[in-house]
């Protein structure tokens, strides 16, 4: 009985700070929540892993850091850092590589040593911070054209943590692996899906994981194809040292070269980053991000309106089938492309749509979700997108992505060439969206632009941009309280001697703020 009255005592006193901190930490004005639910506050610290950008002699990488003004807002919130820093990288000790791909790293017995049994870890050529903010509201850039650029680990804390984003551009003007790639810089996780992936001879796929921690990670990766798993011990108990990224050659993992895959990452111990750069002999390259948590609907937007191929990968990752519904949200509704009214998905196999040029001049949005009576089990997709036509084409990719509940952003936009997908994919439920155009890494005044996205429509805007620009600017997507549900994409094109050379990312809710649970002190849960 006393062990117990004590282990109560100790509950109410955790209680109790975790209350008295939620009540410091709060910003002036803070946003609160209904009654009993908590407070919603901004993060005090995030994290960011940017992979090595390209080995290409002829590329050239665009790094652009920014945090939103405001988001932190506060009189006890301290200013805060932002930063990121050169990672070491993993080789095959025996292949000469140059660090961007290579042999399958078998860490096994290797995770005491800093590297795995027969790889090296290659230190940073130097240690200097890259992209370090100064202050929250004005993006800041740097450019370089090394090919042994490193993969980037970093932190933001104080003002600057909240909506913290890093985009990662790279332009390689030739060779297998030209066009425009672009990322936005991850957070660490412990699980990751990627549909699209492919380990034919066409395509050179690598996955890179990056460990941003002081301790070992140990990964697996698990391939999939349209008969169910690839891979056996291949993937297995992969260790990535501390501060380090490791690519991996997907082909290396299996025996069966598959166009339509699906990549499946965990980390069984610690956790990664992790991102796959795609590149295909005939269509270029891009980086293919983690899609958006396996669940019943997803959403797929950004689709440009000239696409000339679209191809949707899907795989149903649990062990029940999944019967899908398929629409395309367009500028005027939701429509069901021809021929295609329904997809099955067999549990642990991936399917592969060819949707052709399925937007018919029209910008739109995939949007999947269980057909009337079926299945209501998780999916993860993705769409491989070209443009251009013979060999003039180039791919990027579009993963499916969360809704934007708060805020998202997208950094590295610039005087021209970009445009803003949003797509409000529920009938009846319109969405109030505000983007503001930051001020420009040169100078410029923020602007600010409502638009209203009727629901089961995409809409495809060229976004505003900042008065006086000058440099590159952050775009931030906040819908209005109370609109319907919403997702967002922004597309930049960068044509490259005749080819429509651009790349989508993603803009799922930056998750900048949480909801901190109101705790008291209950004196009563000590009695009998």
């Amino acid at each position: 009985m006393k062990r117990t009255m004590m282990s109560l005592i100790g509950v109410a006193v955790a209680l109790a700070a975790v209350s008295g901190v939620a009540a410091v930490a709060a910003p002036d004005g803070g946003a609160k929540e209904a009654p009993g639910s908590g407070t919603r506050l901004p993060v005090q610290r995030s994290a960011l892993l940017c992979p090595a950008p390209t080995s290409s002699e002829v590329g050239e990488t665009t790094y652009t850091a920014f945090a939103p003004k405001g988001a932190a807002a506060g009189a006890d919130v301290k200013k805060g850092t932002a930063k990121l820093l050169p990672a070491g990288t993993v080789r095959d000790a025996g292949s000469g590589d140059d660090g961007k791909g290579g042999k399958k790293q078998d860490g096994k017995g290797g995770k005491d040593s800093g590297a795995d049994s027969t790889g090296q870890t290659v230190a940073p050529r130097d240690t200097k911070p890259v992209v370090p903010l100064q202050e929250a509201g004005k993006p800041v850039t740097v450019t370089t054209d090394r090919s042994d650029a490193p993969a980037l680990v970093g932190t933001a804390d104080g003002t600057l943590a909240p909506g913290w984003t890093v985009q990662q551009t790279t332009s390689v003007a030739a060779g297998s692996g030209r066009g425009l790639l672009g990322l936005s810089c991850t957070t660490p996780d412990t699980t990751f899906w990627f549909p699209g992936v492919s380990t034919a001879t066409d395509r050179q796929d690598y996955v890179h994981l990056t460990n941003p921690d002081s301790t070992p990670a140990v990964v697996d990766l698990e391939l999939h194809g349209k008969d169910g798993s690839l891979t056996g011990s291949a993937g297995e108990d992969i260790s990535v040292p501390p501060h380090t990224t490791v690519p991996v050659l997907l082909s290396t993992l299996t025996t069966s070269p598959t166009t339509n895959a699906a990549l499946h990452v965990v980390a069984r111990e610690g956790r990664v980053g992790a991102a796959v750069q795609a590149s295909d002999t005939k269509l270029g390259s891009d980086w293919l991000p983690a899609a958006a948590d396996p669940a019943p609907s997803v959403v797929l937007p950004g689709i440009p309106k000239d696409a000339t191929s679209v191809r949707l990968v899907a795989i149903a990752p649990g062990e029940s089938d999944a019967d899908l519904k398929v629409q395309l949200a367009t500028p005027t509704g939701l429509i069901t492309p021809a021929g295609l009214e329904s997809l099955h998905l067999k549990s642990g196999m991936t399917t592969a749509v060819d949707l052709k040029d399925i937007t018919k001049g029209e910008a739109g949005s995939l949007v999947l979700t269980p057909s009337d009576g079926g299945s209501k089990a998780p999916v993860a997709a993705a769409l491989r997108v070209t443009r251009g036509k013979g060999d003039k084409q180039e791919m990027a990719f579009i993963p499916a992505t969360r809704p934007v509940e708060k805020r998202a952003t997208a950094a590295d936009n610039r005087d021209q060439g970009s445009t803003l997908s949003l797509v409000a994919p529920e009938k009846g439920k319109d969405a109030k969206v505000t983007v503001t155009a930051s001020a420009g890494s040169g100078g410029g005044t923020p602007v600010s632009k409502t638009y209203t996205v009727k629901g089961g429509t995409s809409l495809d805007i060229a976004p505003p941009r900042p008065q006086g620009l000058k440099g590159g600017y952050a775009l931030t997507v906040e819908p209005e309280s109370g609109s319907g549900p919403v997702y967002a994409a922004r597309m930049l094109a960068r044509p490259q001697g005749g080819v429509p050379a651009f790349t989508v990312q993603p803009l799922p809710d930056d998750r900048g703020s949480v909801v901190v649970p109101t705790a008291g002190q209950d004196l009563s849960v000590l009695t009998d």
